[in-house]
């Protein structure tokens, strides 16, 4: 850094220091005239520069660091050698410390005079129109030597002190916009990127670049300067450097936040239902009394998940959400507890001003905290960084939980509900959690391991029928009359008679109202007709809610059928549909036909009429999905089996997945090495194409790799030696190993081959001693195959013990260009 001194005679001189040995210095900031006007690095270097304009100021700036007692002063049109395009990069990216760092900062205001006006006015009522409109609060590089400094002074044209910015802080709040807490010195990180761009947004700059080169201190980016790159790319650059800067890489379960794409379709509760229930939501949300989380719970189809997406949206509205988090069995990661800490993290870090850092210090400090046990993701990620972040005001937010009871394990249900139960006492931020589901066991056992001054619950199936019959009634009359104006139907349907009729079928149902209204608007067949077929189950007292919910639909797959037919086509229903409810992760109709190794078309025909229970998109490529869980549970419900036609036998289906998933692994198109053609064995999985991963690994042969372990274990299946379970490692592990690295997710290969383990036969067998040793493999080079898939064949087996099974049994897998000069000791 090049500093300015007064010396005794009265010339200027500059001192160059380096490092932390920089003496105590202060900083002119101002605004620049033409370029002829402005003293430079080089007249003061050659002993000119006196006769401009710009001389006055640097003297001005000189005189009072000297009353101030400080020796050593900066300008940055003379102090900075622009001629060197290294060292002006180096002054632009070190500009912001410069100014924080500085004793005293004078703001020299040229078009403000205190002399300007005659007569025994107050002094401030001469200057103060025109400092409030000075040029100064329009310059892109004034915003920065405004906030950066501890003591800004602003002194007259005349050399008039006009004030401070604790003296003049509302003025300067309200010409500039810039929050008075900023101005206070709060860390800049409290405010977001929005606020902070915004803070700009008027001013400008003489070279167009320097519009996001201004700006480089107040987000605490440094990145190289490219004159000549134009404004806008200048500023895409710096908005990229700041999104990288904000980004935490954590693993997070997609589709699981509110307002995702997967969620964006569901429904929101009309207006004028569920009014006193929101009401009552409501108020606890704004109370923060004693009680941080409120428990809504009722039997499946009440409308559990329409309200968590109303209440979500409305804090969003108000900017009081926190994080999200939509429980959903059978999507993937949405269905268990592996990344819903990881998630609720990430999304409080978009809300919560200054706990990135936080979290980055706790990734730093451990990298896998995302794969630790919940209580070390809840304290580290979340519980300590929040209760560490220092904030300008108090800060009100919720978190909202959907379908806990659809999360995999009970310990992680009960973990979940016992973690955010320590929110009661968190200080800043006063966190709250709503939480739905169903009253399952392990849902009353960790509310009832509370105390209840923990929380406030409220049972949906027991509110007043009568409250529930108006708003299933106003529903279905939104719905219907929505069928009726799309298909031109006459303007007396439907009947009041049969909206009442639905309307005590549906009770306490909302699922039933939503199913309906679904079957009946099939553009497929006559609305008319279809409302007919689901009033004829209103007869019948013996016949369950959900019974009436999906018969109505499923009967009429086989209306025509003879025996033999029905036979078949049953079967056929229990491949497709006993699947698709059975899967642990949804796939297309495409993908479901090559893993199950039968025409798309049958798996098309089989789907034909169950739109109305299925989200079946018009892309075969697309994800089928289940629109409702109580379609599964009707399906597998084990009172059905021998009396239902539709009767899904979950363990045989997944014995028939898990089987499915090896012989597709297996198959010729299935794994191998080097599946992607990659011609480097050390490139790193971060420089492969995700494109080419996807044609390479298609959602089905993906499926396979993550799942077949999880189908087997859900089929009370048991791994012998020599059986094709115990063969498909022996022959494949490797492969297997590249394929989880390629599709990112080799750190779950420990996990996996540790639940196989508890599925062999016997601790003696061969098979258990390979599994074993296949644990220990993956264990020690678990970093090179999460790094670089191919290493797996090269680093990770060459490296690995001559005596150990897995390098005894897939030796003729280490690729022929490696030498081994001498050999791998034991481990």
């Amino acid at each position: 850094m090049r500093l300015l001194r007064l010396e005794d005679d009265g010339e200027l001189s500059l001192v160059k220091f380096f490092g932390k040995n920089i003496p105590c210095y202060a900083v002119l900031s101002h605004t620049w005239g033409s370029d002829d006007e402005e003293v430079t690095f080089n007249d003061l270097v050659n002993g000119e520069g006196k006769s401009k304009a710009g001389y006055r100021k640097i003297r001005f700036c000189g005189k009072q660091a000297a009353n101030d007692g400080l020796q050593f002063f900066w300008v940055d049109t003379c102090c900075i050698d622009k001629l060197s395009s290294a060292e002006l990069s180096e002054a632009i990216n070190s500009m912001f410390r410069w100014y924080q760092d500085a004793a005293r900062c004078y703001v020299y205001m040229s078009d403000v005079s205190t002399n300007t006006c005659d007569g025994d006015d107050k002094f401030s009522r001469r200057w103060k129109p025109a400092f409030k409109k000075s040029r100064w609060f329009t310059r892109g590089w004034t915003l920065q030597e405004l906030i950066a400094p501890v003591s800004v002074e602003f002194f007259s044209v005349d050399g008039e002190r006009l004030g401070d910015k604790k003296s003049l802080e509302q003025t300067l709040h309200e010409i500039t916009g810039i929050a008075t807490q900023a101005l206070q010195g709060s860390p800049l990180s409290y405010f977001s990127t929005d606020e902070r761009m915004s803070w700009a947004a008027k001013r400008r700059t003489k070279r167009e670049e320097d519009a996001a080169y201004s700006l480089l201190g107040i987000f605490n980016i440094h990145m190289p300067l490219i004159y000549g790159e134009g404004r806008q790319k200048a500023l895409s650059r710096l908005l990229k450097e700041i999104k990288d800067d904000n980004s935490i890489n954590l693993p997070i379960a997609k589709g699981a936040s509110f307002d995702s794409h997967t969620e964006e379709h569901n429904a929101r509760c009309l207006r004028n239902t569920r009014v006193e229930l929101l009401g009552q939501i409501t108020e606890w949300a704004k109370d923060r009394n004693d009680k941080p989380i409120f428990w809504l719970n009722g039997m499946a189809g009440t409308g559990k998940s329409t309200i968590a997406r109303t209440v979500a949206q409305l804090l969003a509205n108000q900017h009081e959400l926190g994080a999200s988090f939509f429980f959903k069995r059978g999507e993937g990661e949405r269905g268990n507890a592996t990344r819903f800490f990881t998630t609720i993290a990430t999304d409080l870090m978009s809300h919560v001003p200054g706990l990135i850092s936080g979290v980055r210090k706790a990734i730093d400090a451990d990298p896998a905290i995302s794969e630790k046990v919940l209580k070390d993701q809840f304290e580290k990620l979340i519980l300590r960084p929040l209760s560490q972040v220092a904030l300008i005001k108090a800060l009100k937010l919720t978190i909202v939980i959907d379908a806990l009871d659809e999360c995999e394990r009970d310990e992680d249900i009960r973990a979940i509900l016992q973690l955010l139960s320590q929110t009661k006492r968190l200080k800043p931020v006063s966190l709250q959690v709503f939480v739905t589901s169903r009253p399952e066991l392990p849902i009353r056992l960790g509310f009832k391991q509370m105390s209840d001054r923990t929380y406030q619950d409220l049972i949906l199936h027991e509110v007043p029928k009568q409250t529930i019959q108006h708003d299933i009634a106003v529903f279905l009359e939104h719905e219907l009359v929505e069928i009726r104006e799309q298909r031109s139907l006459s303007a007396d349907w439907p009947s009041k008679n049969q909206i009442q009729a639905l309307v005590d079928m549906a009770i306490p149902l909302f699922i039933f109202a939503a199913t309906a209204c679904r079957y009946i608007g099939d553009k497929r067949d006559n609305p008319k007709k279809r409302l007919g077929v689901i009033l004829r189950y209103q007869i019948g007292t013996k016949v369950s809610k959900l019974d009436r919910t999906y018969l109505p639909i499923l009967d009429q797959l086989f209306d025509d059928d003879d025996e033999a037919d029905k036979e078949r086509r049953t079967s056929e229903f229990r491949e497709v549909v006993g699947s698709i409810v059975t899967l642990e992760s949804p796939l297309s109709i495409v993908s479901l036909a090559h893993l199950l190794s039968i025409p798309k078309e049958d798996v098309s025909c089989s789907l034909d009429l169950l739109h109305s229970v299925l989200s079946i998109p018009v892309n075969e490529d697309m994800p089928v999905r289940l629109l409702h869980l109580s379609f599964r549970d009707f399906l597998v419900d084990p009172q059905k089996e021998g009396k239902s036609l539709f009767w899904v036998d979950e363990r045989e289906t997944h014995e028939r997945l898990a089987s499915k998933c090896l012989e597709l692994l297996s198959s010729p198109e299935g794994l191998r090495q080097n599946m992607c053609k990659l011609l480097n064995p050390g490139t790193l999985r971060t420089e492969i194409d995700e494109q080419t991963i996807a044609i390479c690994l298609p959602p089905e042969l993906q499926y396979a790799c993550r799942y077949w372990a999880h189908h087997l274990e859900q089929s009370k299946g048991r791994i012998y030696d020599g059986n094709s379970v115990h063969l498909f490692p022996q022959k494949h592990l490797l492969h297997w190993l590249e394929a989880m690295s390629l599709i990112g997710e080799a750190y779950k290969c420990i996990h996996i081959i540790n639940r196989l383990q508890a599925l062999a036969e016997s601790d003696m067998s061969t098979v258990s001693s390979f599994l074993h040793d296949a644990e220990r493999f993956a264990l020690r080079f678990q970093s090179i195959l999460e790094d670089a898939p191919l290493q797996v064949y090269s680093s990770a087996l060459i490296f690995a013990p001559e005596t150990t099974i897995i390098r005894k049994t897939l030796a003729d897998h280490i690729p022929g260009w490696v030498n081994m000069r001498s050999k791998v000791g034991d481990d």
